[in-house]
């Protein structure tokens, strides 16, 4: 087993270090239309833009406000819906770096060894395709058991002042750079060199003082701002962290941050860069990247602007900070370790917790491994045993490697630790859980997110986040009111065990451990055009995706011209409904590469499971999964109905509530009601990433300009939209409001409010934005 030093890895240096002068360079020609101080963000931005002078020549404010034509400098794919929609562009290679990795279908059931095992077995033919697609387009390969794609973009791609794509954005940012969550049609813009677009985000300031007592952890402070600002409030912004308190985290704790900040629904997160930053560069191999960072931050480039005014900002003095146990069934209903007792009995909760699960993407580094080694090994001498299972997912290979060399894994088995592959796992319901199951019971994870049923498909149980520490720590009392900070554990003898504070390791004194050569793909590979990609033609797990036709033209037969054509309103969706709800992961995500299969769950819960969550409950009624088909005086589920609509060519639309999509930037979301021919979409509200992914798709989402409007429109109903073709015309005031027909015959328009750029409604004109894509690249 190796260990990785500074600048040992080999590697082409070029492809992931940013073009600091050019960037520098396209800056300078931002100051000249944008005259205040500029934030980290506004900066690693703007220098990205494909064309200054177009995009800011009129650009006023820009926050907000400007859509942003970008070129970012990455992508970072998962499993094989980028993939798919690549191919169809018919071009012979990426115009930017981008790799693969293969983290979502390995389903933890024994541990590493034999799940990973079961897992090449179970998913051979798509780790066949991707890998292969890989070879042909010259796309790095990172197969299965070689880790989480957040893990791995931070320790072999990230690098101050890049932008980047990615599936879900997370830890990249603990780096300095922005990396922004994205489905698999806005990745193939980059891909395709076409420019990326996103409207500016404002731009929300976090100042951090103090200094974190030692129970605390950078878990913590995303935890207790996911309290703060709710899973909506960093909709349309980036956070940006500044003050003296950034400066005394470690990389990998400014990673978990930044990995948590998509529960908030922010943009994404960043941090100036630090020493820290730059240690961590260095341990992993990337000596070159972090001189040429240090060139570039003497510049100024890599940290926000003396005077830079934010939209908000938030304070927070980490010396008044404490641990967090943020849920039940949402990650921002937080609540500080010393209150989470009281808050137990008042809900009655009964108090133990039934599994303890630590690692994945949002905290698996070596300094989290370290510090629950460190309270395992308190245990341990003290003659303590873990209580309940204690499950741990190393992030990378690298992380796994240097945990079994330095003891840390042993020392966790010795307590009753089952380490499990280096996947997602758990995190994204890739858990095979046989106990509890349609049983109330609480489970504590170190993971992201924590809606109903997502990590065992039980909606019954309860999933409160920690940090790592608190995790390990409970998983010895059993306990859901215990309070590790204050509390003592009655050993068999009668005396009082209390664990002293956590101490980890920042970096391994002695490297990290590369672990097996064999998952660590060769650096920019050429294409190889001659590669055939295997898809077979009998699969279940793969298709081929055909594009989505146009709502427009004579093809469609559409008489409305360039307004959508009616409509027929498939259900009114109550409540929260994420992504999760609309495509849910688990067992349906062996279908990932079938459109036709997966979209079988379309708002529909989980493949075998006897659950009501999961699926979206129609407001009507106030029932789960079920549609009502009035031209038919039938009902069914969601999907049954969707592919009646379909089956007779009635295009139809979705009234949904408040923060619709949120969660996962789980593509098929968008993919699948498309498939099944949904045109519209009218929401309260929607997440930034799921409203994107529609327009992609050629679904037009509006805003209801009065939320009390929802209740208005029921199933049946037809609707029509009026001045879309204005808008498409760019005419001045142009604004899309919905003529409603009731099923009664009464007829009334409602108002609403759309986020379409000029460049979105080539999109929706076209059928999709690959359909747009394509015909301008032939």
């Amino acid at each position: 087993m190796t260990s990785i030093s500074a600048g040992s890895l080999p590697g082409d240096y070029s492809s992931i270090t940013p073009p600091y002068s050019i960037l520098i360079r396209n800056l300078d020609r931002v100051r000249q239309f944008i005259k205040r101080p500029l934030s980290l963000a506004e900066k690693i931005l703007y220098s990205h833009l494909v064309n200054v002078d177009i995009n800011l020549a009129n650009a006023g404010n820009v926050r907000g406000e400007s859509y942003l034509q970008l070129r970012p400098g990455r992508v970072a794919m998962q499993d094989a819906s980028a993939q798919l929609q690549f191919m169809s562009a018919g071009l012979d290679r990426c115009a930017v770096p981008t790799s693969i990795h293969c983290d979502h279908l390995i389903q933890a059931m024994e541990g590493a060894e034999k799940d990973l095992k079961r897992a090449m077995v179970s998913n051979q033919e798509v780790f066949q395709f991707l890998e292969s697609a890989s070879r042909k387009y010259g796309i790095e390969f990172w197969g299965p058991g070689s880790g989480i794609i957040h893990q791995i973009v931070l320790e072999n791609y990230a690098a101050p002042g890049m932008l980047m794509l990615d599936s879900h954005t997370p830890n990249a940012g603990g780096l300095g750079l922005l990396a922004i969550g994205v489905g698999g049609a806005d990745a193939v813009d980059a891909m395709t060199g076409t420019p990326w677009e996103l409207k500016a985000p404002q731009i929300i300031g976090v100042h951090l003082t103090g200094k974190m007592t030692r129970w605390t952890t950078p878990k913590d402070l995303i935890l207790h701002l996911a309290g703060r600002l709710t899973v909506r409030g960093g909709t349309g912004r980036i956070l940006e962290y500044f003050g003296p308190g950034v400066h005394t985290q470690s990389c990998t704790g400014l990673a978990t941050i930044c990995n948590m900040g998509a529960e908030v629904g922010a943009t994404t997160s960043t941090f100036p860069y630090t020493a820290n930053m730059r240690a961590y560069l260095n341990a992993t191999g990337r000596s070159p990247v972090a001189r040429a960072a240090d060139e570039a931050a003497a510049q100024g480039f890599l940290s926000a602007d003396e005077g830079v005014e934010y939209d908000e900002v938030i304070e927070v003095n980490l010396s008044n900070l404490e641990p967090m146990v943020n849920g039940p069934f949402t990650p921002d209903l937080a609540t500080p370790i010393s209150k989470f007792k009281d808050l137990v009995e008042k809900e009655g909760w009964k108090d133990e917790i039934s599994a303890a699960l630590i690692g994945s993407c949002t905290n698996s580094s070596y300094e989290d491994m370290t510090s629950v080694s460190h309270l395992a090994q308190q245990a341990k001498e003290a003659g303590l045993t873990v209580q309940v299972p204690f499950l741990c997912t190393p992030g990378s290979e690298q992380i796994r490697a240097t945990m079994e060399r330095d003891h840390v894994t042993s020392t966790l088995q010795g307590v009753g630790a089952v380490v499990l592959a280096n996947a997602c796992g758990p995190c994204i319901g890739q858990w095979h859980r046989e106990d509890k199951s349609n049983q109330e019971n609480a489970i504590l994870t170190s993971f992201n997110r924590n809606f109903k049923a997502r990590n065992d498909g039980n909606h019954m149980t309860m999933n409160f986040l920690a940090s790592p520490t608190i995790v390990t720590a409970m998983a010895f009392s059993g306990k859901l009111s215990f309070n590790p900070l204050t509390d003592s554990i009655i050993l068999p003898s009668g005396e009082e065990f209390k664990f002293s504070p956590p101490a980890g390791q920042d970096l391994p004194s002695s490297g990290f451990a590369k672990g097996n050569d064999a998952y660590y793909p060769s650096p920019t590979p050429a294409p190889q055009p001659d590669v055939e990609v295997i898809i077979r033609k009998d699969s279940q797990r793969l298709e081929e995706l055909e594009p989505f036709p146009s709502h427009f033209g004579e093809i469609s037969g559409n008489q409305r011209g360039l307004e959508l054509p009616s409509l027929k309103v498939l259900m009114r969706i109550r409540g929260k409904c994420t992504t999760d709800h609309i495509s849910a992961a688990g067992p349906w995500l062996k279908y990932k590469g079938h459109l036709s299969n997966i979209s079988e769950n379309l708002c529909n819960h989980r493949q075998g499971l006897d659950t009501d969550l999961y699926k979206a409950m129609n407001d009507e009624g106030g029932e789960v999964n079920v549609a009502f088909d009035h031209d038919a005086n039938v009902n069914g589920t969601i999907p049954e109905v969707a592919k009646r609509f379909r089956s007779r060519h009635q295009p139809w639309a979705l009234v949904v509530d408040e923060n619709y999509g949120e969660g996962s930037a789980r593509e098929h979301a968008a993919l699948q009601p498309r498939f099944y021919g949904c045109a519209l979409i009218i929401a309260r509200s929607f997440a930034r990433i799921h409203e994107t992914n529609l327009k992609k798709q050629g679904i037009l989402p509006l805003w209801f300009a009065n939320k009390e409007d929802y209740s208005r429109i029921d199933s049946g109903d037809i609707i029509e939209t009026i001045g879309l073709a204005d808008t498409f015309r760019e005419v001045d005031g142009a604004s899309i409001s919905i003529k409603v027909t009731k099923r009664n015959g009464e007829v009334f328009d409602i108002l609403t409010k759309h986020t379409m750029s000029v460049e979105q409604l080539k999109w929706l004109r076209a059928g999709s934005a690959l359909n747009y894509i394509r015909s301008q690249l032939t």
